[in-house]
């Protein structure tokens, strides 16, 4: 075993009566797996897959202090001692791997996304100012229900104290009950809880006061703030650090995101897409820890064990979050450790199956490592029973997945690819601006591969006579799929061509260019971006209501951003028509007038993909196994090509 690549991430970390083994930590994020607002069975599996993958530290997910904390249906919450049972079986758990456990207490105040049936609920904040991403108009706190939360927060650390966690954290970050307190913006206060910086803090006093009364001297209270908020009306950095300074003799450590959620472009900032730099918060943190003598935690696409040990070379932080990487490989700890960081499966912040999952409300997981969540299910594979001879077609993210579990358990298998590269569309999408992280997902599934011993074939075309020589006992395809091509009215007085075409530079647009949309995920937007970026002047024609309708939001407030400073024209409702004397016609999916750009140059096509599926109906009779997964069974996104290529796998 060795560390002499990350001398200070494996370092260990005392605060207060707690011993970190090292300084990686996943951070309070919002799974959507518990049932009934209790911990359950999928969520100590979740975090002990983490534990049992080396992590030192886990923070557990919001738990709230209050009935008036239910930001979601699914969350969960603190405030009966029923819970205890549930947190004492995650403590015990993850302390068996050696990993400390905090939970992190919580109110939103005004952060209220949904209601449990359906119905709007109230939202208490310190003052009558509305958010502006929810749209809610909060109700202000009288001194009664104050006090009501603030005795919920020290019962709810008396409960987590009971369970056997090691700690608790404060959430005063993003925009939550504590920041809107914080911040003079939000609260407008005029009695002892509003006006000058002591007022303002005196609910965070009286609540870390509770906490510290209810548990032990031994026990762990820190608190996570957004270094800024990152909104005009948000908590500055200035403001942010000085609550710290005064809130210090109260913590034992501070936890240092950005962002809030009370704005569409604060609240990228929670889950930073792969538009932003690795370890970006890092600078933030400094301005901390150089400032405070507690410890400083830090998170923000702090992807790799190297971008971590830089963060803590550089004394920035003292311990880095890293949870898209442990929910993309929660092994990750371990790998680094003994020196396999070749076999770490690396986050590409794509948000689509972790976060994305969350604000769909079903539970999260990882379109690269589709085992997260499910790790009940699939969290153990099994040798096979009898050894197959196993042909997987087409060496995209879903046959690559297939073939690497495939063979994993025992098979024999071995993979074909008609081109001289593997990663499919994976491939294209990784040219498109601000994207290039996306083809790390070729990079870790073909270390999969590697690691499974599967025999690759590329530059081979799979066809009847070759499955006759081979003589498969399975096969698997995964032949992917290829543009749609409509058939519209054209007069051939514009040049019509599709992102594929473009991508692979077989063909240059002229000057003036409409992006036809129907998919509306991030193909069209990129297509738009870069035509820009080469100087064309683009109108973005999106078959929805916005673009990026069908992407996880922080993604999608990103490349909103993104298309309005390259100032592109965006027209929502267009359903594509056809063309005529150098007009593009589209019509109005909602109203059915016609919409017309006129004077085109050229016409990209981003109107979705057709399943290519030549062999399934020929090999039907021929093998005794033959499974269709990913895009040539319907075309859709990785996420389903990877999780079928796992589920095929670990069922042949």
């Amino acid at each position: 075993m060795t560390t002499t690549a990350f001398p200070n991430l494996f370092q260990p970390l005392q605060i207060r009566g707690v011993r970190l083994k090292n300084r990686i930590m996943s951070t309070g994020h919002d799974t959507t797996l518990p049932t009934d607002g209790l911990v359950n069975e999928t969520l100590i599996a979740y975090h002990e897959a983490r534990a049992r993958g080396g992590v030192g530290l886990i923070v557990s997910q919001v738990a709230g202090v209050h009935e008036t904390a239910r930001y979601t249906s699914h969350m969960l919450m603190a405030t009966d001692d029923d819970c205890i049972e549930g947190y004492r079986k995650l403590a015990d758990t993850c302390h068996a791997h050696g990993c400390v456990v905090f939970s992190q207490l919580f109110h939103p105040g005004r952060e209220i996304m949904e209601g449990g049936d359906g119905l709007l609920t109230v939202a208490y904040a310190p003052s009558v100012s509305p958010n502006e991403r929810f749209r809610v108009m909060p109700r202000q706190l009288d001194k009664r229900m104050i006090d009501e939360i603030v005795a919920g927060y020290g019962e709810a650390a008396r409960r987590m104290h009971q369970a056997g966690l090691d700690g608790v954290e404060f959430v005063a970050s993003h925009g939550y009950l504590p920041a809107q307190f914080f911040n003079p913006r939000v609260n407008r206060r005029t009695d002892d809880y509003g006006g000058s910086l002591e007022n303002r803090l005196r609910f965070a006093v009286e609540a870390l006061a509770a906490m510290r009364a209810a548990t032990s001297e031994d026990f762990v209270i820190g608190m996570r703030i957004s270094g800024s908020e990152r909104d005009e009306h948000g908590l500055t950095l200035d403001e942010a650090l000085e609550s710290c300074r005064q809130l210090e003799p109260l913590l034992d450590y501070v936890n240092i995101t950005a962002g809030t959620s009370a704005s569409n472009g604060g609240a990228v900032h929670i889950v930073p897409p792969m538009a932003y730099r690795n370890a970006y918060l890092s600078s933030d943190a400094a301005l901390f820890r150089s400032a405070l003598n507690v410890p400083v935690f830090v998170a923000g696409r702090i992807n790799q064990p190297h971008e971590a040990e830089t963060v803590l070379a550089e004394g920035a932080a003292d311990v880095c979050g890293m949870t898209r990487a442990l929910i993309c490989d929660p092994e990750m700890p371990a790998k680094a450790e003994e020196g396999r960081t070749d076999d770490i499966r690396a986050c590409i912040a794509c948000n689509q199956a972790c976060i994305g999952h969350f604000h769909r409300g079903v539970p999260i997981s990882c379109i690269q490592h589709p085992e997260t969540g499910r790790e009940l299910k699939f969290g153990t594979l099994t040798l096979a029973a009898r050894p197959k001879n196993v042909m997987v077609v087409g060496g995209g993210p879903a046959g690559m997945k297939a073939a690497a579990i495939a063979a994993a358990r025992g098979h024999q298998v071995t993979l074909y690819e008609a081109s001289t590269q593997l990663g499919g569309q994976a491939q294209l999408a990784q040219q498109l601006p601000r994207r290039a992280e996306f083809g790390g997902i070729i990079t870790n599934l073909s270390r999969e591969l590697e690691l499974a011993q599967v025999r690759v074939v590329k530059g081979v075309r799979v066809d009847q006579a070759l499955v006759e020589a081979e003589k498969p006992d399975a096969v698997v395809l995964a032949t992917g799929a290829k543009p749609y091509l409509p058939e519209i009215t054209d007069d051939r007085s514009v040049q019509i061509v599709d992102a594929w075409q473009l991508l692979r530079k077989q063909v240059k647009t002229g000057s003036r260019v409409v992006v036809a949309d129907w998919r509306c995920d991030w193909i069209g937007p990129g297509i738009a971006e870069m035509l820009v970026n080469d100087g064309c002047s683009v109108e973005l024609a999106v078959n929805g209501t916005h673009p990026g309708e069908l992407l996880p939001l922080y993604v999608r407030d990103n490349i909103a951003a993104e298309l309005h400073k390259s100032g592109i024209g965006i027209t929502p409702y267009a359903r594509l028509y056809g063309c005529d004397g150098g007009t593009v016609y589209m019509q109005h999916s909602v109203s059915e007038q016609p919409i017309l750009f006129e004077n085109v140059d050229t016409l990209v096509l981003c109107l979705g993909h057709e399943p290519v599926d030549e062999l399934s109906a020929i090999l039907m009779d021929q093998v005794p196994e033959v499974h269709i997964i990913g895009d040539s069974l319907a075309p859709r996104t990785a996420e389903e090509a990877v999780y079928e290529g796992l589920k095929v796998g670990a069922a042949l």
